[in-house]
């Protein structure tokens, strides 16, 4: 259907559903909680087909020296998009908590829920879309990518319309280059054919699995910040406070991880992905992430003692940067430059899929995991503990650090270099000057 359709469906979808999401009413709890399950699920699906387009189309945008920059920039801005969603939480929150004085959870369990604290998550919710809805317009005033028209599409007038459109200067050998393009025949095989499994089978085994591997850890920390700082007494016992005051103390804990650490962290990779390379501060995100890993959990009846919490969280952050200047960023770079045109959107969401089937793991395995194995949480089993759960998470990430070998380097090369497009071209010039006549 082409980049530029896509994009816009998926941008309606994320707009509906969070919407959608702030407006899950219905007569029972777990009523609410489906009709809440479900907005999400297809928000989750419209953010599942951002992933991929955001990095496609900016790769096919970008040259070949600054691309890895432009990529992770689209990218970095996530890392605004946290730290805004952490302001507005506080904003809110901080509103509620003026203007209604609730008791806490251990003192009163009804009145610490008040009907006043339903508004608050819905809001934030439905507050998702705005940012959304402002680039609809542009989104739409983007023509498709010249490389989709001419590879996959293989209309080359069109192509070449377009490129001029986009750089604003009249392109008049343009549509020669793009005739080119569409005439070369190459890479048309599909996803599962023996010249793919060949070619790129395990560049795509090495992008999956590094971004599976990365998520079991990001998210584990990303969803259960709130358990460590409980557990290092940074945020009191939930019991402790009304629902307010937790959404309240939570938003401030992570909106300041975000800040010291997530932020930083990303337009680190943005400045430095074309100077150092994709695989580079890869393989170093992996490896700092498993020290500062191995620095909180080796120590961590440490970190628990009174005094000690600003270490852990500073140690925390540092676990935080290295993942966006590392891996986080450049498994949603690399993807995006290493897969021919007609393939790279596909394996890019691969990849990603890969990556949330790891955020799914580590979100519910860290919430099993890290259970005291002598006094559970109310409704859960034992666990392993906190300490224990890190040194798996350390674990998972130097295998990361391994898998990353299978991932090709693509910085200062084409995206046709990098996908073997080049590679057929020259092949191809080969053959035919070999069955020319000799002109002697």
């Amino acid at each position: 259907m082409g980049r530029k359709s896509v994009y816009g469906m998926t941008l309606i979808l994320m707009v509906i559903c969070s919407i959608g999401s702030g407006l899950s009413f219905a007569h029972t709890p777990k009523s609410v909680m489906a009709t809440l399950c479900f907005f999400r699920f297809w928000l989750g699906f419209g953010i599942g087909g951002d992933y991929p387009l955001s990095a496609t189309i900016m790769s096919e945008y970008a040259n070949k020296k600054t691309r890895g920059a432009f990529i992770a920039a689209v990218f970095a801005m996530q890392g605004f998009g946290i730290l805004a969603g952490g302001i507005v939480t506080l904003i809110i929150s901080s509103a509620f908590r003026a203007g209604f004085h609730e008791p806490a959870y251990q003192d009163d369990r009804v009145a610490s829920t008040g009907t006043e604290a339903d508004f608050v998550w819905r809001i934030i919710l439905m507050l998702g879309a705005v940012p959304a809805l402002l680039t609809y317009y542009w989104r739409m005033k983007m023509p498709e990518t010249a490389r989709y028209t001419a590879l996959v599409a293989k209309n080359a007038k069109l192509a070449a319309a377009d490129m001029s459109k986009v750089l604003q200067v009249e392109l008049e050998d343009e549509t020669e280059k793009m005739d080119e393009m569409v005439s070369r025949g190459a890479n048309d095989f599909g996803l599962f054919s023996p010249q793919f499994a060949r070619r790129h089978g395990l560049h795509l085994v090495g992008t999956a699995t590094t971004w599976f591997l990365l998520d079991i850890a990001f998210y584990s920390q990303n969803l259960f910040q709130k358990d460590i700082f409980t557990s290092i007494n940074w945020i009191p016992k939930a019991r402790t406070m009304s629902a307010l005051d937790e959404v309240f103390r939570i938003s401030r804990a992570q909106t300041l991880i975000a800040l010291c650490g997530t932020v930083p962290g990303y337009w680190f990779t943005v400045f430095l992905i074309d100077v150092v390379g994709r695989f580079a501060i890869q393989l170093m995100g992996f490896f700092m992430m498993t020290v500062f890993m191995l620095g909180l959990a080796v120590p961590y009846h440490h970190w628990t003692t009174p005094g000690n919490q600003i270490g852990f969280v500073v140690m925390y952050a540092f676990t935080f940067f290295f993942a966006n200047f590392g891996p986080n960023a450049t498994t949603f770079v690399v993807p995006a430059e290493i897969f021919p045109a007609r393939l790279r959107s596909t394996c890019h969401g691969i990849s990603a899929a890969a990556g949330k089937a790891g955020a799914m793991i580590g979100a519910f395995g860290f919430l099993y995991a890290a259970q005291d194995p002598h006094k559970p949480d109310a409704g859960y089993r034992p666990g392993i503990g906190v300490r224990n759960s890190l040194f798996v998470l350390a674990g998972v990430n130097l295998l990361g650090f391994m898998f990353t070998f299978l991932v090709p380097e693509a910085n200062g090369k084409s995206l046709e270099e990098m996908s073997g497009e080049a590679q057929d071209d020259e092949d191809q010039a080969r053959a035919a000057a070999a069955v020319q006549p000799s002109t002697a």
